[in-house]
Formats: structure tokens, C-alpha cells, sequence
């Protein structure tokens, strides 16, 4: 009863920031809160908390509170394998398909909800800002303008502020470790195409506002005396045109077509955007910048803490390499670490390279493999090529392979199990997108589940034979009957057609599979390089405020130091104030001070939580040595190749020269269901894929549940899940 009152308690204070935060924002451009806030400056100015003081609590700490309140909320939550017995939840019909397009992909009819308040909130912001300039027209002393110009200047100047509103939610979507996502069970690689819009918008009002900008000033022949000087205070132009030229070429190279293609251009340039983020803080100002720290701040500690986390090296025990080109590498982890299906990794491989990280699903449960966990990838890349090659030349010259060192990050996945809620599961997976699958296969073997799926169908699409081998690694669960779980598999082979005297099942087919194993592991791997996977969510939301308060007090104490009040005149410079005579005096230092004093603080904050984070990995690494060496380790033996044997299995269709007909296919499988029925539609493949199931899903119900097709059962409900196995 405790516990759930926490929960309850913690879960109001969360709402409460949020609504905060959100309202601050409708507020900040009327002239209501412009009166306010210039009055609680002048009130705060000169005591110790200070302006600055003052900014930061006001602005940027909401949502870092938010953080951490949120991370003791996921750690006072049951386990993910744990459910409820009151039932499975409803699903929410909001979160359905509502646009499915080639260009952006699925939508949900949450995610269009979502863009609309944004879209007219950034019209409010810019309604308000421009009225106001409008009224208040005053001409530039420095600037010869028409009446046109003058206009067309200041709502230029205003698009900055949009461009400022996409840039303070850039980063939240790709936090990992401190997520905020996770409250709401997005996942990373769902939340990524977030960042995506918002930096898309970034770049188009940043683009408005800068291209206008230097067109004002090219009319008015100003262009070179504005932006190449650095100016003592007010607007730094030439930080503004570094970071715009920056953020262009960073949105330019993370282009799918790019990206897809030169990987390392875009991974590198990506990593401009420490400049980006310099260069706004010097152009925009402190005042402008702590709307955006909330979002710099929790970025840059996640970053440490996964910089920290992959200083732990691990070793592959085992790999098996399979004739389609995939390869299935076997680590060592910490029996006490769990995760979610679906959930993946980080993992670099320094011999290969020593900056390149790949996300991969982790293909084994943690609920029975309790001392391992595997990854499946696919030979699609320089970088998965030269890991098969290197593991192949191995297995064909019989030479002894030791020490293949691998850095991971992670595991990351949902906080709970949102499949175990359905009655019904109904899975599609094309290719290498099989590899959640072969997670939550094995997940749903398990006998100590409360609540399970009772029938689930897999739908396989491939496009060689060769392909088929991915399923090896749940080939005991194809053949073993599972208790109370009613499983079908359906296989497509797309590009190949059946051969004379082969085989003709899918049984046939998987007992041909040649699969190769290489033990590389020693006994020594399992005690020194078990993966002990991220910091509890306790030990995070510690870290998050030992760094809060360490930039706090660094912020209040360097802006004592640096930028001295006036307190001998503060007084006197009251009673001015309060009498309308004249305001409190800014300090007479130059504006790019206060930028500086906010990169201190923050490079030595996002220190002292590396540190700690070290303390505590050295510290959990030392115990984990301890136990280790008062339990028995399980030998690997040596260094051998062999073909792993496949055990007959029970008939499944296999279908071949042709494609899956997903609308066929899933009105079979309903009309194979007795009574309400709610499924769980998971899919993980090609984008082509995913929209021809999410079109299915739509054409059953409108964003609210209206029923507006008569083509399936009224008792059945679709539930459309993309999961992805690439970022």
C-alpha cells in the first residue's frame, strides 16, 4: 500500500513539472510574464541565489527534476516479466496508424495529436512575438531601411525563436539511459524519428531566420560589418552563422540517402554538434540558453554514463555463423541482469573499428539464458562483413581464435511487456527483422509466466532459402510443444523457387541448415567480462542530481566571482527602480561572460558525474569479482568447429516464389479465433512491410475505435506495433 502511494505521489509531482514546463512556454512571450520576470530579476539580482540562479530554477530545472523523479518512479516498478493479475489493458486507440506514407513513414493518430499542439503552439509564440514587435516598430540607428524591410526584418528575427523551441526538445527523443521515454514505453529506436522532425524544423525556421537575416543586411550593405566582428555584447552574428552552417550540414548527411550509404559521413559529422550547441550559446545568449539546458544537460550525462559503461570490455564466447550470411555472437552477462524482449544493444568491436558503435536485438531471453545473451546481425555492411570474414577465415583454417573484445551499451528496451497483455499475437518479420522475434519466442516458452498469448502466428518472409537458417536459435520451440501456446509459422521465400529433389518442408529445410560454431570463450570470460548491463534507475536519478546540484552551485558561485553585483549600490538602485526612475544597472561585462561561466559549469558537472559513475562501475565490478570467485564456473571448452544439429520439428507452411498476402493471411488467422479476440500486431522489417500491415490495422478502426470496415470480425481488435532492427 506504501508503495503504491509513492507511486501515486510521484507519478503528481511528474504532471505537475510537466504542466510547469509546458505552461511556461504559452507564457513566456506574453507581456504579462515579460512585466513578472523583469521584476523577480531585479528582486533576485543581488541576492546569492542571483539571476542566474534564478534562470536555471525557473527554466531548466523542471524538466531535469522531471528526469529524476521519473527514474525512482521506474525503480519502485515490478520487474518487466511481472504482471498485474487484474488483466490485461485496454489498448490505446490513439496510438493506432492514422497516415502511412513512403516519405515519413507511419503515424499514429498520437503522434499527429502531438504535432498539431506543437505546431500551434509555435504559432501562438510567433503571433504573439511579431504583434508586439509590430506595435513597438523603432528603426535600427545602424541600418538605412524601408518601412518593408524593417518589418521583414524583425519577423525574421522572430523565426529564431521557433527554431529555439525545436532545438530545447531536440534531445530528449535520443536519451538512452535517461530517457523520459520510458515513462511512456517509447522505446530508442521508435523515439528516434522525433529527433528527426524537430531537427528538420530546427534547420527550416534556422534557415528563415538566418537566409533572411543576411539578406536585410546584404540590401542594406551591412552584411560584412555585422557578421564577421564579435560583437562585446548583444547577438553574436558570425557564432549564429557557424552554428547555421553546421546544423545544415549535420541535417544534410543524416539524409536517408546518405546515410544509408556512407554511414561513417554521417556518424562523424553528427558529432559536430558540440560546435553547434557553442556556437548557439554564443550567438543566442545565456537568456535564450537555459530554455534549451534542460535537454544540453541530461544529453551530456547520458553520453558520460554510456562513454563510462563501454569502458568495460566483454569477450564472445561462442559464434555461429550461418550459409545466409548472418552471424550469431555469444556474451558473457551478468545472471542477475534482465530485460525486456526487444530490448537491444550497442556494441563496438575495436579490432574492426574502434568508433563505429551498431545497434543489434538481443535474439536470447534473459528468463533462460540466464549466464548469456546473443545478438544476430547480418552481412549487409562493411563493418558486419568484416566481423563474418574475420570469424569464417577462423572457422575454415582451423586457427585459434582468442580475445575478441567487444564494447557494449545497454541493454535498452521497454520498461514493460506490452505483448503479454494481448490474447492473441500476430508476427511479421522480413529478413533479419526476425531477431526480436526470436527473443520474444523464447520469452513466451517460459512456464512462470502469469499471463501469456495464447495462439500466436508468425509470418517469415525471406528472400533466399539460405534465410531460413535465422530460425535455428528457436528450432527447440518449434518442435516442443509448448504448454497452453497454439504457435504457427508461415515462411515466404520471395526470389527463389523450389528445386527438384529438394526439400519441401520447413522441417526438411532446417534440419539441412548448416550452421557452424566457434568456441572462442575461456573459463576466465564468464568471471572478468560478464556484461553487467546500465546503473540501476536508483543509482541514475543519484548521478542526475549529484550533477544538478554540482552545476547549480558551480553557476550560482562563477557568476559571483565573474560577474560582479552591485551590492553596495543595491539599495539605492532599489528604491530608483521601485520609484520608475530608472532600472536596475546590467553589469558592465561583456555578454559572452555569462556563455563561458555556463560551459564551466556544465564540463566540470558532466566530470564529477562521470566520476561517480566510475566509483560506482569499479565498485559493482569488484563485488561482481567477489561472488564470482565463490561459484563454480561452467567450462566452454576449447576452440573447435562443428555443425549444429537440428532435431525434426512439427509441419509449419512454408510457401515459396511468392509474397505474403498479409490481408489473406490475417483474415484466416482470425477466423481461427473463437470469441474476442485482441492481437497484438508486431511487425519488424523493411519499411514496404510495416506500411502494408499498418494499412491493414487502419482500415479496421479510425484514431478513436470507430469501426469503418466491415471486412473482419467485429470481436477482433488490431493493435499495430513497428519495432525496428536498424537506426
Amino acid at each position: 500500500m506504501g508503495k503504491m502511494l509513492t507511486l501515486l505521489v510521484l507519478r503528481l509531482l511528474m504532471n505537475l513539472l510537466l504542466i510547469s514546463w509546458i505552461s511556461l512556454w504559452i507564457i513566456k512571450p506574453t507581456t504579462v510574464w515579460i512585466q513578472s520576470w523583469r521584476q523577480a530579476e531585479d528582486t533576485f539580482k543581488h541576492t546569492f541565489f542571483g539571476y542566474y540562479g534564478l534562470s536555471f530554477a525557473v527554466f531548466s530545472f523542471p524538466p531535469i527534476a522531471l528526469s529524476i523523479i521519473g527514474l525512482i518512479n521506474l525503480s519502485l516498478l515490478p520487474q518487466h516479466h511481472r504482471l498485474t493479475r487484474g488483466g490485461r489493458s485496454a489498448a490505446i486507440t490513439v496510438s493506432r496508424p492514422a497516415i502511412i506514407n513512403s516519405f515519413i513513414g507511419i503515424v499514429s493518430c498520437f503522434e499527429i495529436i502531438a504535432v498539431i499542439l506543437f505546431l500551434v503552439f509555435l504559432a501562438w509564440t510567433f503571433y504573439v512575438r511579431v504583434n508586439n514587435d509590430l506595435k513597438k516598430l523603432m528603426p535600427v540607428k545602424t541600418m538605412n531601411l524601408d518601412l518593408w524591410q524593417l518589418k521583414y526584418f524583425r519577423v525574421a528575427t522572430r523565426f529564431g525563436l521557433l527554431a529555439e523551441a525545436c532545438l530545447s526538445l531536440l534531445l530528449f527523443p535520443v536519451l538512452r539511459g535517461l530517457s523520459m521515454f520510458r515513462l511512456l514505453n517509447i522505446q530508442f529506436a521508435a523515439s528516434v524519428k522525433y529527433h528527426v522532425w524537430l531537427g528538420t524544423g530546427l534547420v527550416f525556421f534556422s534557415l528563415v531566420h538566418g537566409g533572411s537575416t543576411l539578406f536585410i543586411w546584404g540590401i542594406s550593405h551591412n552584411i560584412e560589418e555585422e557578421v564577421w566582428k564579435w560583437q562585446r555584447t548583444g547577438r553574436v552574428y558570425v557564432a549564429g552563422v557557424i552554428s547555421l552552417v553546421i546544423g545544415l550540414l549535420m541535417w544534410i548527411t543524416s539524409l536517408p540517402q546518405i546515410r544509408r550509404k556512407c554511414f561513417e559521413t554521417f556518424y562523424y559529422t553528427h558529432h559536430l554538434y558540440t560546435v553547434f550547441l557553442v556556437s548557439f550559446l554564443f550567438h543566442a545568449g545565456d537568456r535564450h540558453f537555459y530554455w534549451i539546458l534542460p535537454g544540453v544537460f541530461l544529453f551530456g550525462l547520458d553520453k558520460t554514463l554510456r562513454i563510462v559503461q563501454s569502458r568495460s570490455e566483454s569477450r564472445v564466447l561462442s559464434a555461429r555463423l550461418y550459409s545466409c550470411k548472418a552471424v550469431e555472437l555469444v556474451l558473457p552477462k551478468d545472471p542477475r541482469l534482465n530485460y525486456a524482449p526487444s530490448s537491444f544493444i550497442f556494441m563496438n568491436i575495436p579490432s574492426i573499428s574502434q568508433f563505429q558503435w551498431h545497434p543489434f536485438s538481443i535474439t536470447s531471453s534473459s528468463s533462460v539464458d540466464k549466464h548469456t545473451m546473443s545478438v544476430m546481425m547480418k552481412c549487409e555492411g562493411k563493418w558486419t562483413d568484416s566481423v563474418y570474414k574475420k570469424l569464417e577465415e577462423a572457422a575454415d583454417s582451423d586457427t585459434k581464435i582468442n580475445n575478441i573484445t567487444i564494447r557494449v551499451e545497454g541493454p535498452y528496451g521497454p520498461v514493460s511487456v506490452d505483448f503479454l497483455r494481448y490474447d492473441t499475437l500476430f508476427l511479421v518479420a522480413g529478413g533479419i527483422g526476425i531477431t526480436p522475434f526470436l527473443n520474444i519466442l523464447q520469452e513466451l516458452a517460459c512456464e512462470n509466466r502469469l499471463k501469456t498469448p495464447k495462439n500466436v502466428q508468425l509470418v517469415f518472409s525471406v528472400r533466399t532459402f539460405q534465410d531460413i537458417n535465422m530460425l535455428v536459435p528457436v528450432s527447440p520451440i518449434l518442435f516442443h510443444p509448448i504448454h497452453n501456446l497454439n504457435l504457427k509459422i508461415k515462411v515466404f521465400v520471395t526470389q527463389e523457387k523450389k528445386h527438384s529433389n529438394g526439400p519441401t518442408t520447413l522441417k526438411e529445410y532446417l534440419a539441412q541448415s548448416q550452421v557452424q560454431t566457434i568456441h572462442v570463450g575461456t573459463d576466465e570470460d564468464f568471471s572478468r567480462f560478464q556484461i553487467l548491463g546500465h546503473e540501476s534507475f536508483r543509482r541514475l536519478a543519484t548521478l542526475v542530481l549529484v550533477a544538478l546540484l554540482t552545476f547549480l552551485g558551480l553557476l550560482i558561485g562563477l557568476s559571483h566571482f565573474f560577474i560582479p553585483n552591485e551590492h553596495k549600490k543595491h539599495s539605492n538602485s532599489m528604491k530608483l527602480a521601485a520609484s520608475g526612475t530608472m532600472t536596475t544597472a546590467k553589469e558592465k561585462v561583456p555578454s559572452w561572460v555569462p556563455d563561458l561561466v555556463i560551459i564551466v559549469a556544465y564540463v566540470i558537472a558532466m566530470t564529477i558525474g562521470g566520476l561517480a559513475a566510475i566509483i560506482l562501475q569499479w565498485r559493482r565490478q569488484h563485488r561482481e569479482t567477489l561472488r564470482m570467485t565463490k561459484e563454480e564456473v561452467n567450462p566452454q571448452g576449447s576452440n573447435f568447429t562443428e555443425s549444429t544439429p537440428i532435431v525434426p520439428i512439427e509441419e509449419h507452411e512454408i510457401h515459396i516464389g511468392e509474397r505474403p498476402k498479409f490481408k489473406e493471411i490475417l483474415s484466416e488467422f482470425e477466423t481461427s479465433l473463437r470469441g474476442w479476440s485482441s492481437i497484438g500486431v508486431l511487425v519488424c522489417g523493411p519499411e514496404s512491410m510495416k506500411e502494408a500491415v499498418a494499412s491493414i490495422c487502419r482500415q479496421r478502426f479510425q484514431c478513436f475505435g470507430v469501426d469503418d470496415s466491415r471486412t473482419f470480425h467485429n470481436k477482433v481488435n488490431l493493435n499495430f506495433h513497428s519495432l525496428n532492427f536498424s537506426l
